[in-house]
């Protein structure tokens, strides 16, 4: 990362007296090493120390237990069934087929036979054991794939849009969330010498020469869109890149900061808050714009409260123009004013399609993003036939899907063969309520899990989709999210109705998001089960049936009427 913008020390910004315990963590970890090579090797427990375990994260690894059975072998005084989660830095969500191989082979060995494609478009191995951990990362190693940074608090994977449409513009898109990626990823060796083994090389240079021994405040979320697709949810990221084309041809980035879904339970200082629009860039300031904004949020953002570290509270305590100078003196140079553009969808092209570029995309359905060995739908089994045979690339989407990408149109015929003998032909043929669905994994793993989500999602869809029908909405989509807690992993404040978990059995209802994802939804319930969620929705479902204007989404219907809002809680 360019550091001729950099103008102070990480470590320098705050005292160290003044910094809240897991800043202290960081600055005493010995650039984030701890005593996890110690921990690793620790045969009595399943587990590492609650220091190393916060340290793990920024390698890319959270450790967790099976929550299924925790009172059980609690009351049988064992520990936890302790296990770990490993994250895949995968910029773009680009996946080759010889990597996706590998993916494929390790989560079978050492990932309970599953694997999880998440919302930020990686993949999640969960049910790795302890001494399975650096197999699994030796593994990905061989194929040129790490954890680093995804987790932690660092700059998280990279996000760019998936349209196979437009498949030239979303190679040079691909390129740059690439790049972005290897210019914010951490230069920690710490990960090299637990993870591979490699030796300690003493040097007088700093090791970490834009994170310092502090790093971020917290995780920091880059994200790339291509209207008029809005797939990543821009308003969601710390900083995002919109594309701006012009004549077929990409000419630079409207630079949006500030967005986030996370809240804390209860805390009224916590909040989800949609980015801002603050300029326009060229591409070739793409490097210097991301450096510059880390770089503010680095400095200033808030060391002595966890819960108001997120870029978009120091915004909102510094005030955005502020912000905006403090950039935009770094960089040397003052943004342009935004340039026009629009957005139709934030959902995935589904089904098979084919690309400016003549190559042909299948867009495969998977429900939560979850791959299972032997499930129903056999997805995992036929996507590893698939890539066995498959010449182009895999993208993960945004919304937990797979795009099988960059087929010649001489070998669609195989691919095609290889999606009907898996029963995979004709995912796309679900409700527009279940395409527009996504749920984050909750419980089992999840150790922040308060209620179900990934296992729970498709039954209650099953109870929604014939209501929608009812009311001859069966063709209209919505988009509907869970997330088994406040955090917000589903991205589901953005959502036209979502329910974040509050206890097992109960959620927060939330109506009224764009279905573009350019407004945050509003709360109308709080603490309820099933019947009051389906009796509340077929209300509001009825009222939208009923008093809905041509082409006008549920969420836009329901900012427009003021549906089931009080004068003291107006969307």
């Amino acid at each position: 990362m360019s550091m001729d913008i950099v103008d102070r020390s990480a470590d320098l910004s705050q005292p160290l007296e003044r910094l809240g315990p897991d800043e202290t963590l960081k600055f005493n970890s010995d650039q984030l090493r701890g005593t996890i090579a110690l921990s690793l090797l620790d045969r009595i427990t399943g587990a590492v120390s609650p220091e190393d375990t916060k340290l793990m994260k920024f390698q890319g690894i959270y450790q967790q237990d099976d929550r299924d059975v925790r009172d059980e072998r609690r009351r049988q005084k064992l520990e936890p069934a302790y296990q770990f989660m490993a994250r895949v830095r995968l910029p773009g969500g680009v996946v080759t087929p010889q990597q996706w191989l590998k993916i494929d082979a390790l989560a079978r060995q050492h990932g309970g036979n599953t694997l999880r494609m998440t919302t930020r478009q990686t993949f999640q191995f969960h049910w790795i054991l302890k001494d399975s951990l650096k197999p699994t990362i030796q593994g990905l190693h061989e194929v040129l794939l790490d954890t680093v940074a995804a987790c932690g608090d660092d700059a998280r994977g990279v996000m760019c849009s998936v349209n196979p449409l437009l498949s030239r513009l979303h190679r040079e898109l691909s390129l740059l969330a690439q790049q972005a990626s290897d210019r914010a990823v951490p230069r920690m060796r710490a990960y090299h010498e637990i993870w591979y083994g490699q030796e300690r090389v003493a040097s007088s240079e700093a090791e970490e020469p834009f994170y310092g021994r502090t790093y971020m405040p917290r995780k920091f979320k880059i994200g790339f869109v291509l209207p008029p697709d809005n797939d990543i949810d821009i308003y969601t990221q710390d900083l995002g890149f919109i594309a701006i084309v012009e004549g077929g041809e990409l000419v630079g980035f409207n630079v949006a900061i500030g967005g986030g879904m996370g809240r804390t339970d209860r805390v009224e200082t916590t909040y989800p808050r949609l980015a801002d629009v603050i300029g326009f860039i060229p591409p070739d300031a793409v490097a210097a714009t991301s450096a510059a904004v880390m770089a503010v949020q680095r400095d200033f953002g808030n060391r002595a409260d966890r819960a108001r570290a997120r870029f978009k509270y120091t915004i909102d305590d510094k005030g955005l123009d502020w912000v905006k100078a403090e950039i935009e003196r770094r960089l040397g140079f003052a943004f342009a004013p935004a340039r026009e553009f629009v957005f139709t969808s934030n959902g995935d092209v589904m089904g098979w399609s084919r690309g400016e570029d003549g190559a042909h995309h299948y867009t495969l359905f998977v429900e939560n993003g979850r791959l299972g060995a032997g499930s129903e739908t056999r997805a995992m089994d036929g996507l590893r036939a698939i890539a066995a045979v498959h010449k182009g690339q895999f993208r993960i989407t945004p919304n937990q899907n797979v795009v099988i990408a960059d087929i010649a149109p001489k070998a669609r015929p195989g691919i095609a063969a290889l999606l009907e003998e898996y029963g995979l032909a004709r995912s796309e043929e679900r409700s527009l309520l279940r395409l527009n669905s996504m749920a984050c994994v909750a419980f089992p793993t999840c150790g922040l899990a308060m209620a179900e989500s990934e296992r729970y999602l498709p039954s209650l869809l099953g109870k929604l989709e014939p209501m929608l029908a009812a009311h001859g909405l069966a063709e209209v989509p919505i988009t509907l999210r869970m997330s088994g807690c406040p955090n917000g992993c589903s991205r589901p404040y953005v959502a036209e109705i979502a329910l974040t978990g509050r206890a097992p059995g109960k959620y927060n209802l939330y109506i009224g998001g764009g279905f573009h994802g350019e407004r945050l939804n509003r709360l109308v319930a709080e603490n309820i089960g099933e019947p009051q969620i389906l009796t509340t929705l077929d209300g509001l479902i009825g009222q939208y049936a009923a008093g809905r204007q041509e082409g006008e989404h549920f969420g836009d219907f329901v900012a427009r009427t003021r549906t089931a809002f009080s004068p003291s809680n107006p969307i």
